[in-house]
């Protein structure tokens, strides 16, 4: 065997016929580092004798006439061996990669024995807030060349190039953080921890400038923001200083909300998506504050994110304005039960590997959020042990770096507080202070309904309390008590039982009762069951909770039943809020009907209501299928059979798709139908959470993804730059919904008709914002088709298409004629 330079790195990627052991090599690209330069490429294709799948010809462009003229791999195999043999082999997903080739010159007589590199985890643990590590998106976020995705050649530039980042990066890291980092290092695949020490060896002490050394962490000290500058009273010259460009409808907006500042009723604004709304409101009001300060609440984390990345981030740089973002406390990494994993012996290798990404994560971030490791649902049980519980011990070592309480102490005293729905229900509720006297602004403020109702229900894991009931049986207690125990247990299990078998989703006031009395007996033999796992269940069946239903989901890929609890009435946020300097409610949609408003089902009766006139999208167009059969009208079967066959066609247009549908049995049929047309393609709880299916999806394991739930409105498609989104039925909620029906009583009573005035323009909400899942950047282009013919033949859906018209371009037509102007649009 040929000695190895461990300066030298021979740079691999394979193109192959497909991902499995048995696959043949069709290309194969090196690239060759020495001293930290690329000294020197070699590429070649390689004939399989075989015929390439559609797949493989599509991801590569490689053809069956290019690899007909192609060397066979045993007159390449001696060149490429004396090329490699004498230095570290470096892949971006190295186990495929040097395996297959490997097994490859093995079969020639050359033994391949050199060391190998995996920049995949390099890359995950010295880059660890990326959202995903393919090559692809390194390229984009590092700026890689990769101008030939998917060739051999192009993609092994990338990764050397890739690597020499890595290596850069590593060697500019503090001496004392890698030498952390190397007892951890060994948990690497195969000898990538060799980069790590190779860069201990060149790296240089912490700047104490930069950093700061806290019971053996190394953290990222906060940087000071400077004198808070005056804005100026000239919105598009703000924006200007921003180095950004102020649209018409943005000012005006910005003008808006100006003049409405000193009014004291509240404020509702509604301004079609895309305007530039949140520099729109934070702009003028950070002008016009003088010591009040401005809370913005979004619905959802990552909105929350998004804004403090963006938006937030660059008004802070510009303005020196303070500005901070909250969440609860278990969004925060918990320093003292972080560093007590650190000295745990006998953790899996992929728990080490996040303790590396975590010591690298703690030099960087300056918040301490959890959420700013896009990866962390791989491993969820790792994440509970080291998060935050709102703690804090005044023995603590990290009491004065601790992330959770300087966020909090700076949150009362920043200008700007960036917050989520969830949290300022949540917090007003314990503390009327937290918003009292200050200016509040609600963005996607219709979406605070939700968030009301959810605020106002409980649940509880039932799948996790009997796990914790039977496991108790095994303890040595009374038997009066184990009979209790076993007589709640059962009480549940009967419930979960039903909703499964009988569908019976709704629970009865008396098999309430019972569930409810069997807690109670064991409780009152035992009170430290109320510790353990009965205080929330016994909660849920408190006043003002009427009406109970079970219902699942899927975490971690378990299934687990909840059992839920709601009041009949409708929560009065307009009694729920304190009274505040001035408060703002943003949305595109805050007129729900003519007759029903925002305003209306939050409890508001006095108020100023003001919009900006919308304008078509050019970039998304609407196709109704006419030739749509009516679901009411055919069996459940055959309407499967027609939406698989409608997907099938789609497909050859050869774009991305995402599929929604309203029920998970529809999409579960439809997706036994592709699987039986053999038609490859991604299902939600099929094949993982949303948010898995979305990342394989975004990935390119498929151009097919069919979804339902959150896919209407809480996952966004930004990376793709052409789709077809596919819309199969009107979402309509189910009648029979307990949150529908509380809508529709509080309606009645006002004499006003639950569908026209709620479910139908609810119905084209939700519709407008699954439209816009897929459109959600400039230069993207969509297409939707709508499956649904009652847009065309009931007298609602003359409602509907107008709704739309507002908006997008809208044309019915024959499915085939569809597929035509589809194609064209996207070209």
């Amino acid at each position: 065997m040929m000695q190895v330079n461990s300066q030298k790195y021979a740079v691999v990627d394979l193109e192959a016929t497909g991902a499995h052991a048995m696959a043949e090599i069709i290309q194969v690209g090196i690239v060759i580092i020495e001293n930290n330069q690329i000294v020197k490429t070699y590429q070649t294709d390689v004939n399989p004798h075989e015929a390439l799948t559609e797949h493989i010809i599509h991801l590569t462009g490689i053809t069956d006439e290019q690899l007909a003229k192609a060397p066979d791999f045993s007159q390449v195999a001696q060149e490429i061996y004396h090329l490699i043999s004498d230095c570290v082999f470096v892949a971006h997903n190295v186990k495929f990669d040097a395996n297959l080739l490997a097994e490859k010159l093995f079969l020639e007589g050359y033994e391949l024995r050199t060391p190998l590199v995996d920049t995949v985890e390099l890359s995950q643990v010295f880059y660890p807030t990326l959202e995903k590590y393919t090559l692809g998106h390194l390229a984009d976020v590092l700026q890689l060349d990769l101008t030939d995705a998917h060739t051999a050649i192009s993609d092994a530039y990338a990764t050397a190039q890739l690597l020499l980042k890595l290596k850069e990066k590593m060697e500019s890291l503090p001496k004392e953080l890698l030498e952390q980092l190397l007892p951890f290092s060994d948990n690497l695949l195969f000898e990538t921890g060799m980069l790590v020490e190779e860069s201990f060896k060149k790296a240089k002490v912490m700047s104490k400038k930069d950093y700061q050394e806290v019971s053996g962490l190394i953290l990222r000290r906060a940087k000071t923001i400077g004198s808070e500058r005056k804005l100026s009273d000239d919105f598009e010259l703000n924006m200007a200083l921003l180095g950004l460009d102020a649209r018409e409808k943005q000012t005006r907006f910005a003008q808006m909300v100006k003049d409405d500042f000193q009014s004291s009723k509240i404020s509702f604004l509604e301004a079609q998506a895309g305007l530039g709304k949140t520099y729109g409101y934070l702009l003028p009001l950070l002008q016009l504050a003088q010591d009040e300060q401005i809370i913005v609440s979004v619905p959802t984390k990552i909105l929350q994110d998004q804004i403090m990345a963006n938006e937030a981030k660059k008004i802070q740089e510009v303005f020196h304005i303070s500005c901070q973002s909250i969440k609860g406390p278990g969004n925060y990494i918990k320093l003292d039960s972080f560093a007590e994993t650190l000295h745990r012996e006998g953790d899996n290798r992929l728990v080490n590997r996040y303790k590396m990404q975590l010591l690298v994560w703690l030099t960087e971030t300056l918040t301490g959020d959890l959420d700013e490791i896009r990866q962390k649902y791989s491993f969820e049980t790792y994440f509970e042990q080291i998060k935050h519980d709102g703690n804090l011990s005044e023995k603590s070592l990290y009491k004065d770096v601790d992330f959770w309480n300087r966020t909090y102490e700076n949150a009362k005293h920043s200008k700007l507080l960036i917050i989520n729905h969830a949290y300022f229900l949540e917090r007003v509720q314990d503390d009327k202070a937290f918003a009292a006297k200050k200016i509040l602004v609600f963005d996607e403020a219709q979406k605070l309904i939700l968030n009301l109702e959810q605020f106002s229900r409980r649940r509880v894991n039932v799948t996790q309390l009997v796990q914790k009931l039977e496991k108790h049986l095994d303890a040595a207690l009374p038997m009066l008590e184990k009979r209790l125990i076993e007589s709640l247990s059962f009480q549940l299990s009967h419930l979960e039982t039903r909703f499964y078998q009988n569908q019976e989703i709704y629970v009865t006031t008396e098999d309430a009762h019972r569930v409810e009395q069997a807690a109670k007996e064991l409780l009152a033999l035992n009170p430290e069951w109320r510790y353990l796992c009965l205080e929330d269940l016994l909660a849920l069946f408190a006043q003002p909770f009427t009406d109970f239903w079970f219902e699942t989901s899927f975490e971690n890929e378990k299934r687990q039943t909840y059992l839920n609890a709601s009041s009949g009435e409708l929560l009065n946020f307009q009694d729920f809020l304190p009274e505040t300097r001035k408060t703002y409610m943003v949305s595109a949609t805050l007129h729900i009907s003519p007759q029903v408003s925002l305003a209306d089902l939050l409890g508001f009766e006095q108020y100023h209501y003001m919009s900006i006139e919308r304008e078509k999208q050019t970039s998304q167009r609407i196709w109704i299928d006419e030739e749509m059969p009516n679901v009411a009208e055919i069996s459940d079967e055959a309407y499967a059979d027609v939406i698989a066959e409608r997907i099938y066609q789609i497909r050859q247009l050869d774009e991305q798709m995402l599929v929604l549908f309203n029920s998970k049995k529809a999409m579960f049929d439809v997706s036994e139908r592709l699987d039986e047309m053999e038609l490859h393609h991604l299902t939600q709880e099929k094949n993982g959470t949303a948010y898995n299916v979305k990342r394989r999806f975004e990935r390119g394991e498929s151009h097919i993804l069919l979804g339902t739930g959150a896919f209407w409105e809480g996952v966004d498609f930004v990376q793709s730059d052409k789709m077809i989104e596919v819309i199969t039925r009107l979402p309509f909620e189910n009648p029979k919904d307990l949150f529908v029906q509380k809508i529709s009583n509080h309606l009645l009573a006002q004499a006003k008709s639950p569908f026209n005035d709620y479910s139908l323009p609810l119905a084209i909400l939700k519709l407008k914002q699954a439209i816009g899942r897929t459109m959600r950047r400039e230069k993207q282009r969509s297409a939707v088709l709508l499956l649904d013919p009652r847009i065309l033949t009931k007298s609602y859906g003359r409602i509907i298409n107008d709704a739309l018209s507002e908006e997008f371009y809208i044309s019915h037509q024959k499915f085939s004629k569809s597929l035509t102007e589809i194609k064209n649009f996207l070209l």
